[in-house]
């Protein structure tokens, strides 16, 4: 249990019949009349919504020890997604549902976080950004420029976005994990 003083950024809280919320923002609030409150946005850990919260200062909630854990993309199975613990090596499938968009992104080897709540995976965290190899993009054409237009690109693994016009099959580009946007290319 904390109270609602002891509010920070990440922590994830049981409301609502043991449903799990992670803070996002939170601001405390003291009004000139009545009680302080706190201002909360929290989201949903398992759908990803995002609801805002008002709880009276000093509140108690009850807080959800989440752990996590740096894993490495190993393989996958049948539909599920295969991570070992880089510490103990023990190895975790997680269902396509849970890793959500980051399946995107994924290859084998990649460091991930997955935060895991009484055994279950309750999410897969990636990097900000990830470096991926162009796997298939239309050549470009004389007079393309760096600024302009986009066209589409395949990557690794076998995700597709926008890449600029100069961009060729085989190059390597830094790609955005939240959003899919092309971030550069990178130069080995």
């Amino acid at each position: 249990m904390a109270t609602t003083n002891d509010l920070k950024n990440g922590m994830v809280l049981k409301l609502d019949n043991g449903q799990l919320w992670s803070v996002v923002e939170f601001q405390h609030v003291k009004p000139g009349k009545g009680g302080a409150f706190v201002r909360t946005k929290l989201k949903h850990v398992l759908s990803g919504k995002v609801v805002d919260k008002t709880f009276n200062a000093g509140t108690k909630v009850e807080t959800a020890t989440v752990d996590k854990r740096g894993m490495q993309f190993s393989y996958k199975d049948g539909s599920d997604f295969v991570f070992m613990d880089t510490d103990t090596f023990e190895q975790m499938p997680i269902s396509p549902e849970v890793v959500g968009d980051a399946a995107n992104y994924l290859l084998e080897g990649f460091e991930a976080v997955v935060a895991i709540y009484e055994g279950q995976a309750l999410y897969v965290e990636l990097p900000a950004s990830v470096e991926l190899v162009i796997e298939y993009t239309e050549p470009g054409v004389q007079g393309d420029r760096s600024t302009g237009g986009t066209k589409p690109a395949r990557l690794e693994t076998g995700y597709e976005i926008a890449v600029p016009l100069f961009i060729t099959t085989g190059e390597k580009v830094k790609v955005d994990t939240r959003d899919g946007g092309y971030l550069g290319r990178v130069n080995s």
